[in-house]
Protein backbone atom coordinates (compact mmCIF):
# COMPACT_ATOMS: atom_id res chain seq x y z
CA UNK A 1 0.00 0.00 0.00
CA UNK A 2 2.94 2.35 1.04
CA UNK A 3 4.17 1.73 -2.60
CA UNK A 4 0.35 2.35 -4.29
CA UNK A 5 0.86 5.74 -2.23
CA UNK A 6 4.02 7.14 -3.55
CA UNK A 7 2.76 6.36 -6.78
CA UNK A 8 -0.33 8.41 -6.61
CA UNK A 9 1.52 11.26 -5.11
CA UNK A 10 4.27 11.16 -7.66
CA UNK A 11 1.87 10.81 -10.67
CA UNK A 12 -0.54 13.12 -9.33
CA UNK A 13 -3.65 11.02 -9.25
CA UNK A 14 -5.53 9.37 -6.85
CA UNK A 15 -5.19 5.37 -5.08
CA UNK A 16 -7.91 4.12 -6.72
CA UNK A 17 -6.88 5.95 -10.17
CA UNK A 18 -3.30 4.27 -9.85
CA UNK A 19 -5.04 0.74 -8.70
CA UNK A 20 -7.22 0.76 -12.06
CA UNK A 21 -4.27 1.57 -14.09
CA UNK A 22 -2.01 -1.06 -12.53
CA UNK A 23 -4.59 -3.55 -13.07
CA UNK A 24 -5.39 -2.23 -16.60
CA UNK A 25 -9.18 -1.16 -16.08
CA UNK A 26 -10.43 0.26 -19.68
CA UNK A 27 -11.85 3.22 -18.22
CA UNK A 28 -8.16 4.90 -17.36
CA UNK A 29 -7.00 7.69 -19.85
CA UNK A 30 -3.81 6.34 -21.99
CA UNK A 31 -1.78 9.10 -20.99
CA UNK A 32 -2.75 8.86 -17.34
CA UNK A 33 -1.73 5.35 -17.14
CA UNK A 34 1.42 6.17 -19.00
CA UNK A 35 1.84 8.65 -16.20
CA UNK A 36 1.44 6.06 -13.38
CA UNK A 37 3.48 3.71 -15.05
CA UNK A 38 6.63 5.86 -14.87
CA UNK A 39 5.74 7.07 -11.19
CA UNK A 40 5.70 3.08 -10.24
CA UNK A 41 8.92 2.37 -11.85
CA UNK A 42 10.86 4.94 -10.58
CA UNK A 43 10.02 4.16 -7.09
CA UNK A 44 10.78 0.60 -8.03
CA UNK A 45 7.31 -1.13 -7.90
CA UNK A 46 8.15 -4.80 -8.14
CA UNK A 47 5.68 -5.17 -11.32
CA UNK A 48 6.93 -2.03 -13.07
CA UNK A 49 9.33 -4.03 -15.63
CA UNK A 50 6.16 -5.63 -17.00
CA UNK A 51 4.19 -2.86 -17.34
CA UNK A 52 3.17 -2.02 -21.01
CA UNK A 53 0.73 0.72 -21.75
CA UNK A 54 -2.99 -1.23 -22.41
CA UNK A 55 -0.92 -4.41 -20.31
CA UNK A 56 0.28 -4.97 -24.40
CA UNK A 57 4.01 -6.30 -25.77
CA UNK A 58 2.61 -5.35 -29.51
CA UNK A 59 3.35 -2.25 -31.12
CA UNK A 60 2.02 -0.77 -34.42
CA UNK A 61 3.30 0.13 -37.79
CA UNK A 62 1.10 2.95 -38.04
CA UNK A 63 0.15 4.53 -41.09
CA UNK A 64 -1.65 8.41 -41.40
CA UNK A 65 -2.67 7.54 -44.53
CA UNK A 66 -2.95 4.23 -47.26
CA UNK A 67 -1.14 1.50 -45.51
CA UNK A 68 0.46 0.61 -48.93
CA UNK A 69 0.44 2.41 -52.51
CA UNK A 70 2.93 1.30 -55.45
CA UNK A 71 5.08 5.45 -54.86
CA UNK A 72 5.83 4.07 -51.27
CA UNK A 73 8.44 2.03 -53.63
CA UNK A 74 10.94 -0.34 -51.39
CA UNK A 75 11.25 1.78 -48.35
CA UNK A 76 8.15 -0.13 -46.63
CA UNK A 77 9.57 -3.58 -46.87
CA UNK A 78 13.22 -2.83 -45.75
CA UNK A 79 11.83 -0.43 -42.99
CA UNK A 80 9.78 -3.17 -41.94
CA UNK A 81 12.56 -5.87 -42.09
CA UNK A 82 14.79 -3.67 -39.73
CA UNK A 83 11.51 -2.87 -37.64
CA UNK A 84 11.20 -6.93 -36.92
CA UNK A 85 14.67 -7.06 -36.09
CA UNK A 86 14.84 -4.39 -33.86
CA UNK A 87 11.66 -5.70 -31.47
CA UNK A 88 13.25 -9.08 -31.06
CA UNK A 89 15.60 -7.96 -28.29
CA UNK A 90 12.47 -7.33 -25.61
CA UNK A 91 10.24 -9.90 -27.52
CA UNK A 92 7.68 -7.29 -28.70
CA UNK A 93 5.36 -8.29 -31.61
CA UNK A 94 3.92 -5.63 -34.79
CA UNK A 95 1.19 -5.00 -36.17
CA UNK A 96 -0.06 -2.72 -39.08
CA UNK A 97 -2.27 0.29 -38.17
CA UNK A 98 -4.33 1.85 -40.62
CA UNK A 99 -5.19 5.39 -38.09
CA UNK A 100 -7.49 6.90 -41.00
CA UNK A 101 -9.58 3.88 -41.36
CA UNK A 102 -9.71 2.66 -37.91
CA UNK A 103 -10.28 5.90 -35.97
CA UNK A 104 -14.01 5.73 -35.08
CA UNK A 105 -16.19 9.20 -35.25
CA UNK A 106 -15.34 11.23 -31.94
CA UNK A 107 -12.72 8.95 -30.94
CA UNK A 108 -8.90 10.42 -29.90
CA UNK A 109 -5.97 8.73 -31.06
CA UNK A 110 -4.85 7.94 -27.54
CA UNK A 111 -8.33 6.39 -27.09
CA UNK A 112 -7.99 4.11 -30.40
CA UNK A 113 -4.58 2.60 -29.34
CA UNK A 114 -6.11 1.91 -26.31
CA UNK A 115 -8.52 0.24 -27.41
CA UNK A 116 -6.24 -1.72 -29.80
CA UNK A 117 -3.77 -2.59 -26.55
CA UNK A 118 -1.19 -0.94 -28.35
CA UNK A 119 1.82 -0.39 -26.22
CA UNK A 120 3.26 2.38 -28.87
CA UNK A 121 3.27 3.41 -32.26
CA UNK A 122 6.43 3.77 -35.28
CA UNK A 123 4.34 6.30 -37.44
CA UNK A 124 5.01 7.19 -40.74
CA UNK A 125 3.07 10.58 -42.09
CA UNK A 126 3.05 12.61 -45.27
CA UNK A 127 3.07 16.34 -46.29
CA UNK A 128 -0.71 16.13 -45.40
CA UNK A 129 -1.05 14.09 -42.00
CA UNK A 130 2.28 15.14 -40.22
CA UNK A 131 -0.48 16.97 -37.18
CA UNK A 132 -0.73 13.70 -36.44
CA UNK A 133 2.67 12.42 -34.93
CA UNK A 134 1.97 16.00 -32.90
CA UNK A 135 -1.01 15.34 -31.54
CA UNK A 136 -0.03 11.62 -30.75
CA UNK A 137 2.97 13.41 -28.71
CA UNK A 138 0.39 14.89 -26.57
CA UNK A 139 -0.98 12.09 -25.77
CA UNK A 140 2.26 11.31 -23.86
CA UNK A 141 2.12 7.53 -25.18
CA UNK A 142 5.78 6.24 -26.48
CA UNK A 143 5.39 6.82 -30.50
CA UNK A 144 8.55 7.30 -33.09
CA UNK A 145 8.64 8.91 -36.78
CA UNK A 146 10.11 7.33 -39.70
CA UNK A 147 11.57 9.39 -42.56
CA UNK A 148 10.25 12.62 -41.51
CA UNK A 149 11.74 15.38 -39.09
CA UNK A 150 10.27 17.80 -36.38
CA UNK A 151 11.46 20.73 -34.93
CA UNK A 152 13.34 20.05 -31.19
CA UNK A 153 10.42 22.18 -29.33
CA UNK A 154 7.89 19.65 -30.95
CA UNK A 155 7.84 16.82 -28.41
CA UNK A 156 7.48 14.31 -31.79
CA UNK A 157 10.80 11.36 -31.72
CA UNK A 158 11.76 10.95 -34.63
CA UNK A 159 14.46 8.99 -36.84
CA UNK A 160 15.18 10.29 -40.68
CA UNK A 161 17.91 10.81 -43.19
CA UNK A 162 19.80 13.83 -43.82
CA UNK A 163 19.97 13.98 -47.77
CA UNK A 164 20.27 17.31 -48.75
CA UNK A 165 24.05 17.34 -48.87
CA UNK A 166 24.20 14.37 -50.69
CA UNK A 167 21.51 15.19 -53.16
CA UNK A 168 24.34 18.81 -53.52
CA UNK A 169 27.06 16.21 -54.03
CA UNK A 170 25.30 14.23 -56.69
CA UNK A 171 24.45 17.05 -58.87
CA UNK A 172 27.63 18.46 -58.39
CA UNK A 173 29.52 15.48 -59.63
CA UNK A 174 27.24 15.69 -62.87
CA UNK A 175 28.48 19.24 -63.07
CA UNK A 176 32.23 18.05 -62.09
CA UNK A 177 31.42 15.81 -65.33
CA UNK A 178 30.76 18.75 -67.95
CA UNK A 179 26.80 18.69 -67.68
CA UNK A 180 24.69 21.98 -67.37
CA UNK A 181 21.23 20.53 -68.51
CA UNK A 182 20.23 18.70 -65.64
CA UNK A 183 17.06 17.90 -64.86
CA UNK A 184 14.99 16.56 -62.01
CA UNK A 185 12.17 14.03 -61.10
CA UNK A 186 10.57 14.40 -57.48
CA UNK A 187 8.45 13.05 -55.69
CA UNK A 188 5.10 14.72 -55.85
CA UNK A 189 4.41 14.02 -52.33
CA UNK A 190 6.34 16.69 -50.08
CA UNK A 191 7.81 15.38 -47.25
CA UNK A 192 10.71 16.89 -45.71
CA UNK A 193 13.07 13.80 -47.27
CA UNK A 194 11.88 14.68 -50.80
CA UNK A 195 12.15 18.69 -50.08
CA UNK A 196 15.91 17.96 -48.85
CA UNK A 197 16.42 16.34 -52.08
CA UNK A 198 14.86 19.12 -54.40
CA UNK A 199 16.56 21.71 -51.96
CA UNK A 200 20.07 19.60 -52.32
CA UNK A 201 19.73 19.87 -56.42
CA UNK A 202 18.94 23.53 -56.02
CA UNK A 203 22.23 24.47 -54.33
CA UNK A 204 24.22 22.50 -56.27
CA UNK A 205 23.26 25.10 -59.52
CA UNK A 206 23.18 27.85 -57.54
CA UNK A 207 26.86 27.51 -56.60
CA UNK A 208 28.11 26.98 -59.92
CA UNK A 209 25.98 29.88 -60.81
CA UNK A 210 23.39 27.60 -63.18
CA UNK A 211 20.10 28.80 -63.65
CA UNK A 212 17.05 26.85 -62.33
CA UNK A 213 15.46 25.82 -65.40
CA UNK A 214 11.84 25.15 -64.34
CA UNK A 215 10.90 23.27 -67.77
CA UNK A 216 13.99 20.70 -66.28
CA UNK A 217 11.70 20.17 -62.92
CA UNK A 218 9.26 17.67 -62.10
CA UNK A 219 6.69 16.47 -59.87
CA UNK A 220 6.39 12.68 -60.74
CA UNK A 221 5.01 9.63 -58.77
CA UNK A 222 7.47 7.52 -57.51
CA UNK A 223 7.13 4.48 -59.34
CA UNK A 224 8.43 3.08 -62.59
CA UNK A 225 5.60 4.88 -64.52
CA UNK A 226 6.32 8.13 -63.25
CA UNK A 227 10.17 7.64 -64.23
CA UNK A 228 9.50 6.29 -67.47
CA UNK A 229 7.24 9.10 -68.38
CA UNK A 230 9.44 11.63 -67.27
CA UNK A 231 12.40 10.12 -69.82
CA UNK A 232 9.92 10.48 -72.44
CA UNK A 233 8.90 13.73 -71.84
CA UNK A 234 12.75 14.73 -71.52
CA UNK A 235 14.12 13.47 -74.27
CA UNK A 236 11.37 14.28 -76.69
CA UNK A 237 11.22 17.92 -75.82
CA UNK A 238 13.32 20.04 -78.12
CA UNK A 239 16.12 20.96 -75.41
CA UNK A 240 16.72 17.72 -73.94
CA UNK A 241 18.93 17.16 -71.09
CA UNK A 242 22.04 15.44 -70.76
CA UNK A 243 21.72 14.20 -67.11
CA UNK A 244 18.28 13.88 -64.78
CA UNK A 245 18.74 12.87 -60.79
CA UNK A 246 15.64 10.92 -59.89
CA UNK A 247 14.59 11.55 -56.34
CA UNK A 248 13.12 8.16 -55.98
CA UNK A 249 14.42 4.74 -56.36
CA UNK A 250 11.34 3.42 -57.96
CA UNK A 251 11.77 6.18 -60.15
CA UNK A 252 15.15 5.53 -61.10
CA UNK A 253 13.91 2.03 -62.27
CA UNK A 254 11.23 2.83 -64.78
CA UNK A 255 13.51 5.67 -66.24
CA UNK A 256 16.13 3.24 -67.15
CA UNK A 257 13.74 0.50 -68.52
CA UNK A 258 12.34 3.40 -70.65
CA UNK A 259 15.87 4.64 -71.60
CA UNK A 260 16.62 0.75 -72.71
CA UNK A 261 13.40 0.40 -74.93
CA UNK A 262 13.81 4.37 -76.62
CA UNK A 263 17.57 2.93 -77.45
CA UNK A 264 18.66 6.11 -75.25
CA UNK A 265 22.40 4.66 -74.14
CA UNK A 266 22.97 5.29 -70.14
CA UNK A 267 25.61 6.96 -69.47
CA UNK A 268 26.92 7.51 -73.22
CA UNK A 269 23.86 9.73 -74.38
CA UNK A 270 22.20 10.35 -70.84
CA UNK A 271 23.32 10.41 -66.97
CA UNK A 272 21.17 9.47 -64.86
CA UNK A 273 21.46 9.90 -60.49
CA UNK A 274 19.06 8.07 -58.79
CA UNK A 275 18.12 7.57 -55.24
CA UNK A 276 18.24 4.03 -53.19
CA UNK A 277 16.62 2.74 -49.86
CA UNK A 278 18.19 -0.31 -49.86
CA UNK A 279 20.05 -2.26 -52.50
CA UNK A 280 18.28 -1.99 -55.74
CA UNK A 281 21.04 -0.25 -57.11
CA UNK A 282 23.06 -3.39 -57.46
CA UNK A 283 20.20 -4.86 -58.93
CA UNK A 284 19.81 -2.46 -62.47
CA UNK A 285 21.69 -2.61 -65.52
CA UNK A 286 23.80 -0.38 -65.94
CA UNK A 287 24.42 0.28 -61.63
CA UNK A 288 22.77 3.23 -61.15
CA UNK A 289 24.56 6.34 -59.20
CA UNK A 290 22.83 6.62 -56.03
CA UNK A 291 22.59 8.43 -53.01
CA UNK A 292 21.78 6.02 -50.69
CA UNK A 293 19.37 6.02 -47.70
CA UNK A 294 19.54 2.60 -45.15
CA UNK A 295 15.52 1.79 -44.70
CA UNK A 296 16.49 -0.88 -42.69
CA UNK A 297 18.66 0.54 -40.07
CA UNK A 298 16.06 3.37 -39.72
CA UNK A 299 13.01 0.70 -38.92
CA UNK A 300 15.74 -1.27 -36.94
CA UNK A 301 16.51 1.65 -34.67
CA UNK A 302 13.08 2.79 -34.45
CA UNK A 303 11.75 -0.46 -33.15
CA UNK A 304 14.79 -0.62 -30.74
CA UNK A 305 14.38 2.45 -29.24
CA UNK A 306 11.08 2.26 -28.81
CA UNK A 307 11.05 -1.39 -27.25
CA UNK A 308 13.38 -0.21 -24.49
CA UNK A 309 11.65 2.63 -23.83
CA UNK A 310 8.25 0.79 -23.39
CA UNK A 311 10.01 -1.79 -20.90
CA UNK A 312 12.04 0.86 -18.97
CA UNK A 313 9.50 4.02 -18.41
CA UNK A 314 11.56 5.32 -15.66
CA UNK A 315 14.39 5.29 -17.77
CA UNK A 316 14.91 9.31 -18.47
CA UNK A 317 17.49 8.24 -21.15
CA UNK A 318 14.92 7.19 -23.48
CA UNK A 319 12.62 9.12 -23.23
CA UNK A 320 13.51 11.56 -26.42
CA UNK A 321 14.87 10.30 -30.02
CA UNK A 322 15.70 13.05 -32.29
CA UNK A 323 18.05 11.34 -35.00
CA UNK A 324 19.18 12.31 -38.79
CA UNK A 325 21.61 10.14 -39.83
CA UNK A 326 23.28 11.44 -43.13
CA UNK A 327 23.01 9.36 -46.48
CA UNK A 328 25.63 8.78 -48.58
CA UNK A 329 26.47 9.22 -52.43
CA UNK A 330 27.74 6.40 -54.50
CA UNK A 331 28.88 6.37 -57.95
CA UNK A 332 28.09 3.69 -60.49
CA UNK A 333 28.00 2.87 -64.18
CA UNK A 334 24.88 5.86 -64.84
CA UNK A 335 27.13 8.69 -64.80
CA UNK A 336 29.69 9.84 -67.68
CA UNK A 337 30.46 12.89 -69.40
CA UNK A 338 27.72 14.37 -71.65
CA UNK A 339 27.42 13.45 -75.07
CA UNK A 340 29.40 15.75 -77.84
CA UNK A 341 26.05 15.99 -79.65
CA UNK A 342 22.95 15.89 -77.82
CA UNK A 343 19.90 14.16 -80.05
CA UNK A 344 16.07 14.14 -79.22
CA UNK A 345 14.44 10.73 -78.72
CA UNK A 346 10.81 10.78 -80.16
CA UNK A 347 8.33 8.58 -77.86
CA UNK A 348 8.56 5.81 -80.96
CA UNK A 349 12.60 5.84 -80.28
CA UNK A 350 12.97 8.29 -83.54
CA UNK A 351 16.17 10.30 -83.05
CA UNK A 352 16.60 14.00 -83.93
CA UNK A 353 20.07 15.16 -83.56
CA UNK A 354 19.58 19.02 -81.77
CA UNK A 355 23.64 19.93 -82.79
CA UNK A 356 26.09 19.32 -85.28
CA UNK A 357 26.23 19.85 -88.62
CA UNK A 358 26.50 16.06 -89.61
CA UNK A 359 23.74 13.33 -89.85
CA UNK A 360 24.50 10.06 -87.45
CA UNK A 361 23.86 7.11 -89.03
CA UNK A 362 20.09 6.19 -87.69
CA UNK A 363 19.36 9.77 -86.88
CA UNK A 364 16.89 12.27 -88.56
CA UNK A 365 17.73 16.49 -89.13
CA UNK A 366 15.76 18.41 -86.63
CA UNK A 367 14.32 21.27 -88.39
CA UNK A 368 12.80 22.50 -85.71
CA UNK A 369 9.41 20.67 -86.40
Amino acid sequence: MSNVRQIASKAGVSIATVSRSLNNHPNVDPATRQRVFEAAASVGYSKANSLRTGASTVIALAYAGDVVRADYGGFESAMLAGILRGVNERRFDVCVLSLHRDLAPGESYARLLDRKKIAGTILRVFEDSRHVAEQLAGTGLPSVVVADRYAPTSGVNYICCESRIDSRRAVQHLIDLGHRRIALGVHSVRDTDHVDRRNGYEDALRENAIPLDHSLVSEIVASPEGGAGLITRLMSSSEPPTAVYFTDPMATIGALRRCLELGIRVPQDLSIVGFDDSDTRRHTFPSFTAVVQDAEMLGFEAARWLTRRLANPGDGALQTLQVARQTRLEINQTTGRPPKEMCRVLPDGTRVLVSGPQLVPGFVQDQGK
